[in-house]
């Protein structure tokens, strides 16, 4: 790629060059040469399409490329990942960050950067330099925290899922435990009583996760393997970028702001898609404590263990100036201490191995094969997550959770275990060919979207019968039900693989509607809801249960799910135990359903002025500011979305609500990075981004990809240096 944009390069201005500084820091010289050795690319989206002479030079000068896009955004993950976010928002993050800090310790991090190999260490040496060029480069830009990035801080956030395992610790109970460290029950509950790390009632949540298709040769026109890559995160989570070297990396797609690694996407043989898995592999034990002298002990087996105390200090910012709070947090050989159940204290164990974390998210990009992917896969170290893989080969495969440790089946690891039996102790990680993997199934497809993984090539493929209980704890959704379908063809292209993940069928309204007009059918004439439900109802009667901009009975029907599914997480029925899609669909009476129909009416009347409001002027998606939470504006301008939340079973998913403020509503999550890839001699693919490449309202790619992102119409991908010919904007160096 260096060769092929000499020419570019040449068109650039001498002599612009960054601001001059009071003072140049001492490794000023060193950074100018380093970004000598790279070239970023911008394509007409604003894409950057980064080169390095080493693979160190590339992440040198993709975190700048990111940097240049967002540094907030980088700024604030690494303020969430190492604990400090409090030290920019205040008091009120004090609980996220001791979270974090309870399991990401500096020295230890430091330490585990000591220990990494040199190319790994280059790589980490690079990125901090990277950053630190962009803060010496570009002087106006104020750091909220953190005015010099180390390299070991790198570690600190090594696995790019949107929510990872440190967040499944539930923020209430940690601090109803460490802001008064709670007496000791005598005599406690047996372990297993209280039974998952986030207690509480259901509460109606967008369902968060991502879909991820491949299709084999023989199910593609072209007799080429397909991969799509479909990540539902909250909005702007993601950078999309290409990182190349002289050294071989040549890796496209959808960067976590402030990692060096494409966490999702391809390079020229391969592509990799991460799904949010339902895999057990975070437990809590039971902890049978005792005060003992000054301190704690806990049993194991016949032994009293001391438990281990240390200090942990959380500064946040306050009106004043700095201030901070301390804490004594405990621990056992399970993990910490994260809360207690009537008396006993829980402690909470989870995968922690940041450099192996590291290494595999970083090393998988480079894999050219099956093989050497698979290779990658035997750190187990993408602990939360699914993967869907194809490449130019014609293999395609699904890879179950990548950490999966091995647990006694008598136990119930749903529940809390009793931390006093050695019985309950971890063995080493399920091997990849004892968890549920596929490899070029007889179907022609993998896929997931965050379902379990027995229907990955088909129904009853893997065999749930064959493998632990651990190693799934999740169910079938709607969108592996409209998977099924879209999938069952043998004529793929681009163009229809891009059609099926934006097929408009809501598969769970075709199982809820026919009910629903039931019941309407059945009430008397007499009835005040004949009525007030007669239009509504024959607009449903009449649906094909399809999204659309201009449809009236999508908008009757979201409202009237969303009203049914407040109430399935309601107390009563969360006391029951019934999972909503079942309540919703089976156990609800005709007269409930009815009653939320008529609020359903009520609100949509109130809201939009009458009941028959075209869903497009509803659903929406809007970008006015660069800020991480985003306001919304009924009077601004936005555009309207066709499709809705991944809850009723749409493929391509929006979740969107009304937002401070607002009738509208307005989407903060769902599709962000969308790509598609076919392999073979020569990789092609098209990609969209929500919004737009840049977090700067003035950039003009702040939102220049707003309306392709609403209409599911993906741009061309420019891989290759002659792709780019005609679609580059600027070509540079670092700090120039």
């Amino acid at each position: 790629m260096k060769s092929s944009l000499v020419a570019c390069i040449a068109l650039l201005v001498v002599g612009c060059s960054r601001p001059p500084s009071a003072a140049a820091p001492p490794d000023a010289a060193r950074w100018d040469q380093r970004a000598a050795a790279v070239t970023i690319t911008r394509d007409d989206w604003g894409i950057a399409h980064v080169h390095g002479k080493t693979d160190a030079d590339a992440v040198f000068g993709m975190i700048y490329a990111q940097a240049e896009d967002d540094f907030n955004r980088i700024e604030t993950n690494y303020l969430n990942s190492m604990g400090r976010l409090a030290e920019a928002e205040g008091e009120s993050a004090i609980w996220r960050d001791l979270r974090m800090k309870i399991f990401i310790d500096p020295a230890a991090l430091n330490a585990h950067y000591q220990a990494a190999p040199a190319w790994l260490q280059a790589l980490m040496n690079g990125w901090a330099d990277g950053l630190n060029y962009y803060l010496h480069t570009h002087p106006e830009v104020k750091p909220r925290v953190i005015t010099r990035f180390e390299p070991w801080m790198a570690l600190s956030f090594s696995e790019g899922s949107i929510g990872g395992d440190i967040e499944r610790v539930n923020l209430r109970t940690l601090e109803r435990f460490y802001a008064n460290v709670p007496t000791i029950a005598a005599a406690g509950p047996s372990a297993g009583e209280d039974g998952t790390l986030e207690a509480g009632l259901q509460t109606v949540e967008e369902p968060t996760g991502s879909n991820g298709f491949a299709i084999s040769p023989q199910r593609s026109a072209s007799k080429r393997a397909l991969l799509w890559i479909n990540p539902h995160t909250s909005f702007f989570f993601r950078s999309e970028l290409q990182m190349s070297s002289d050294e071989g990396l040549n890796a496209y797609g959808a960067v976590t702001w402030g990692q060096f690694f494409v966490y999702q996407g391809f390079n020229e043989r391969a592509g990799w898609m991460h799904t949010s898995s339902s895999v057990d592999n975070i437990d809590e034990y039971v902890e049978t404590v005792v005060k003992k002298g000054d301190g704690y002990v806990y049993r194991y087996g016949s032994e009293e263990r001391p438990l281990t105390e240390s200090k942990i200090t959380v500064p946040y910012k306050t009106p004043a100036g700095m201030a901070q709070r301390t804490f004594t947090v405990y621990r056992t050989h399970h993990g910490p201490i994260v809360r207690d159940n009537a008396g006993k204290w829980i402690a909470v164990r989870m995968m922690q191995e940041p450099l192996k974390a590291l290494t595999q998210s970083y090393s998988r990009t480079k894999a050219r094969s099956y093989q050497k992917f698979r290779q990658s896969m035997e750190l187990h170290t993408n602990s939360s997550n699914n993967t869907v893989y194809a490449d130019a080969d014609g293999t395609i495969a699904y890879f179950h959770s990548n950490f999966i440790p091995k647990r006694d089946t008598s136990f119930d690891w749903t529940k809390p275990v009793d931390g006093t039996n050695p019985k309950t102790e971890w063995g080493a990680p399920h091997s990849i060919d004892e968890t549920p993997l596929v490899v070029n199934p007889m179907s022609g497809f993998v896929f997931n979207t965050n379902n379990s993984p027995w229907s990955a090539a088909g129904r009853g493929t893997p065999r749930q019968q064959d493998f632990p209980a651990y190693v799934d704890a999740g169910t079938e959704n709607p969108r592996a039900e409209h998977a099924l379908l879209v999938l069952n063809r043998s004529d793929f292209t681009l163009e229809s693989l891009r059609a099926a993940a934006f097929d408009s069928f809501l598969p769970e309204f075709a199982v809820l509607k026919p009910p629903l007009v039931k019941a309407y059918d059945m009430l008397p004439r007499t009835s005040p809801l004949k009525a007030k439900l007669a239009g509504p109802v024959d607009s449903l009667r009449a649906w094909d249960c399809r999204w659309a901009t201009n449809s009236v009975a999508t908008s009757v029907a979201v409202f009237w799910g969303e009203e049914m599914w407040t109430r399935s997480v309601s107390t009563e029925v969360n006391k029951a135990g019934t999972p909503s899609y079942r309540w919703i669909e089976t156990e609800a009476s005709p007269a409930v359903k009815l009653e939320a129909l008529a609020a359903a009416v009520d609100k949509l009347t109130a809201d939009f002025a009458k009941w028959d409001t075209p869903w497009g002027e509803i659903n929406r998606f809007q970008r006015l500011t660069g800020d991480i939470v985003h306001p919304f504006n009924d009077s601004a301008s936005s555009i309207p979305v066709p499709f809705t939340s991944a809850r009723w079973g749409s493929l391509a998913s929006f979740g969107a609500r009304a937002q401070p403020g607002t009738k509208k509503w307005y989407g903060t999550t769902g599709n962000s990075f969308v790509a598609g890839v076919e392999f073979g001699d020569r990789v092609r693919a098209k990609a969209v981004t929500a919004g737009g490449e840049s977090g700067d309202p003035k950039s003009p790619h702040f939102n220049d990809q707003a309306e392709r992102y609403a209409s599911g119409n993906l741009r061309d991908v420019y891989f290759y240096p002659d792709d780019l010919k005609g679609h580059t904007a600027r070509a540079y160096h670092p700090g120039k």
